[in-house]
């Protein structure tokens, strides 16, 4: 497993994702949590939220996805509502001429570009893992 990680060339190193990502078998020791004798952690909540984010850009893609699936749901709910404004507006009149089919157009347009954002998002991250040159597979043991 060390020699794993050590032929990892990432430059900007998760150290839990790529202890994970590498594939051995771990063991987990348990241990009783017990508080300092000494000192304060440097560890503060914005660091450690910072952290997470890191890890989470590090290793998916997931945030991407939810961006473009969130670009479709609001291009369907406002291509919706568009159809329900014009057809409530064709048998009944239009009692607030305009502004809600304003607001649906905009939350379309909004839905469109949040969809190609996140498309092009997709792309310039299957670049940036290509970039990061892991390994395709790592042999666990030979034979």
């Amino acid at each position: 497993m060390v020699d794993a990680v050590i032929q990892d060339s990432e430059y900007n190193r998760f150290s839990k994702g790529i202890f994970s990502w590498v594939g051995f078998h771990t063991k987990w020791l348990a241990y009783e949590n017990v508080e300092r004798s000494a000192g304060e952690t440097k560890w503060s909540f914005w660091k450690l939220f910072k952290y997470s984010i890191e890890g989470i850009l590090a290793y998916t893609t997931v945030p991407l996805y939810l961006s473009s699936v969130m670009g479709i749901l609001m291009c369907g709910v406002s291509f919706i509502a568009l159809v329900f404004i014009v057809i409530r507006a064709l048998l009944y009149g239009d009692p607030a001429a305009g502004w809600p089919s304003l607001v649906c157009i905009i939350t379309l347009l909004g839905g469109l570009i949040l969809l190609a954002l996140g498309i092009m998002g997709l792309y310039i991250a299957k670049i940036y893992l290509e970039t990061k040159k892991r390994q395709i597979f790592i042999v666990r043991e030979e034979r």
